[in-house]
């Protein structure tokens, strides 16, 4: 579950590279939004068409993201980054040298490879960074996204208003080509890697599942709700999920550990994401309407795209801002209090957005509103989700959890679509959004919120001995020790003959059918933590260069209470079981 593979030091440069990368992203999400109703004109084609343009990359993305996590733990976090961001770099390119449908839909999907940055990023930043800064550095990884949006929307506006659209493309393509660099120059490969081979049916499988399920809902309101189109895919993704579920608890080494998964730890997390995504979407999908109709409507307020786009980057300025106050909460309250506490803010922001739709001004006040409680809300998930898998599955359990978010702003861009929709008022052929739909969009948001705030009360709280506290230092990062001694477990420390303490040894948590059930790393003071799959006998194997190796046999009752079991290394000889 969880691997302590704190660093005294982590390399220099990592964090900004890593969320530079995050917000690289949300670029290529976020850049055609300034142009979205001009696609159809300037690709020539239809309206229904042209929304292949934005599916190709959500579905892309979606499929991608736990793929690339897994590859990722197996093979180096670093070098599976590097190729998410190469592959982005050719689709931009291939994407500003064409005006063909077809073939733009084909550049969009591999920009949408670019999605498993976040995880990956999330993932180095755990093997790599010590814990009293791996809580911070997480939350501006996990905000990186709304940073990148935010501060997208009113370049590419810009862009697009005074230039060829084109640009927007070749600038995609340039900073990742910066990205990249940036990486190889100052992100070292972890050292940290997963047991087993890939999982390549399963991912297949995986891959059919989801597209069967995203399609519909991305195109639901084009083929009709009730079609037989959209309900047979629906039918198909159940079917193709199921069977994909059973087949990986069969698997000695599957994609996702659904085992995993289905704990409350990882299960709630997973649940609130969804309902996050529906609400940061959402604010996304209104303002930038709202402030751009025109005041004829009684209720637009007559903005230009640019002027638009800076009213709504205050939402990713800050979620930005909020990564600092993130870490100080957590570390006081943990992140399931930081989780809740966003929700809350979100709810706030998106009630008095309910009453605060006639000024420009007013739409900045809710953009700060709801991008602090999702600012908050974002951060807290990778560290819940970090203290609940171990660190060998760091980078699919993360991958999984971004797919979470996606689905929730599909579903957010889905339901909330089909309700501006359905109210807009129709004049001279041209469907107007009304005040009303706007209204209901925000009604939608704060019941996902709601709902979210229900999965996060359901989170393992900590439980922490008055031992434990006292053991730990100080400058350790609370966010991690509480999820991760909120779980069942051990802990102690890799001593020496001599009783000194053993950095950077090796413990092997292996089940009793003699399989790997977690792995860590040793940090400077030798201390260890892994949790258990469930009750039942262990074996704890410990290694240490200059160190004979160590097998010892434990016990757990697969409650909340962490076992203490410090292990003590001989200084040669044979292996020992103890």
């Amino acid at each position: 579950m969880t691997q302590s593979t704190t660093h005294q030091r982590g390399p220099r440069g990592v964090v900004p590279v890593l969320a530079f990368a995050g917000i690289v992203v949300a670029v290529m999400q976020t850049l055609l939004v300034p142009v979205i109703k001009d696609l159809p004109t300037l690709l020539s084609t239809s309206p229904s068409n042209a929304t292949w343009v934005m599916t190709a990359t959500l579905l892309a993305g979606a499929v991608s993201t736990p793929i690339m996590g897994r590859l990722g733990d197996l093979y180096g976090k670093r070098r599976m980054l590097l190729m998410s961001l190469a592959v982005m770099v050719v689709g931009s390119l291939i994407c500003g040298f064409t005006d063909n449908l077809v073939v733009m839909i084909v550049g969009r999907a591999l920009q949408g490879f670019a999605m498993g940055a976040i995880p990956l990023g999330i993932g180095l930043m755990r093997d790599m960074l010590p814990r009293e800064k791996l809580g911070s550095a997480m939350a501006l990884m996990s905000s990186s996204i709304g940073v990148g949006g935010g501060l997208a929307l009113p370049l590419a506006a810009l862009t697009a208003q005074h230039a060829d659209w084109h640009a927007l493309f070749f600038g995609a393509a340039g900073l990742g080509v910066i990205s990249m660099l940036l990486t190889v120059a100052f992100v070292p490969e972890s050292k940290v890697k997963a047991q087993g081979t890939f999982d390549v049916i399963g991912a297949l499988g995986l891959s059919a599942g989801l597209v069967l399920f995203l399609l519909p809902i991305t195109k639901g309101s084009d083929w009709g709700w009730t079609s037989g189109m959209t309900l047979g895919l629906f039918g198909a993704a159940a079917v193709v999920l199921v069977l994909w579920g059973v087949m990986e608890l069969k698997l000695k080494a599957p994609l996702v550990d659904l085992r995993t998964t289905a704990r409350p730890a990882v299960l709630f997390t997973n649940l609130a994401s969804i309902m996050v995504g529906v609400a940061f979407y959402a604010i996304s999908l209104v303002l930038p309407q709202l402030l751009q109709l025109p005041t004829a409507t009684g209720y637009g307020l007559g903005q230009s795209m640019v002027v638009a786009g800076l009213c709504v980057a205050p939402l990713g300025l800050t979620m930005m801002f909020t990564a600092p106050v993130y870490a100080r909460l957590s570390a006081k309250y943990g992140p399931k209090v930081t989780l809740i506490l966003g929700m809350l803010i979100i709810g706030i922001g998106y009630g008095a957005g309910l009453g605060l739709m006639s000024a420009a001004w007013q739409t900045i006040v809710i953009a700060v509103v709801v991008g602090a409680g999702i600012g908050l809300a974002y951060s807290s998930l990778p560290a819940l989700i970090i203290g609940a898998v171990p660190a060998s599955e760091t980078g699919a359990a993360n991958g999984l959890n971004t797919l979470m978010r996606s689905i929730g702003t599909s579903v957010s861009s889905a339901v909330i679509g089909m309700v501006l929709a359905n109210t807009a008022n129709h004049v001279g052929g041209v469907a107007v959004p009304t005040m009303t739909g706007f209204r209901t969009s925000f009604l939608i948001a704060t019941g996902a919120v709601a709902l979210g705030l229900v999965f996060a009360l359901f989170l393992p709280s900590a439980r922490r001995s008055a031992k434990t506290q006292l053991r730990a230092s100080s400058e350790e990062d609370a966010n991690l020790r509480a999820a991760t001694e909120a779980l069942a477990g051990f802990h102690g420390r890799v001593l020496s003959p001599s009783g000194a303490p053993v950095a950077r040894a090796k413990v092997t948590l292996i089940d009793r059918r003699g399989r790997q059930a977690g792995s860590a790393l040793t940090d400077e003071v030798g201390r260890y933590t892994l949790s258990v799959p469930g009750d039942g006998s262990y074996v704890l194997a410990a290694t240490a260069s200059g160190h004979a190796p160590l097998a010892s046999a434990a016990a757990h009752r697969g409650d909340h209470r962490a076992v203490e079991m410090d292990l003590l290394l001989p200084a040669g000889g044979s292996d020992v079981l103890a």
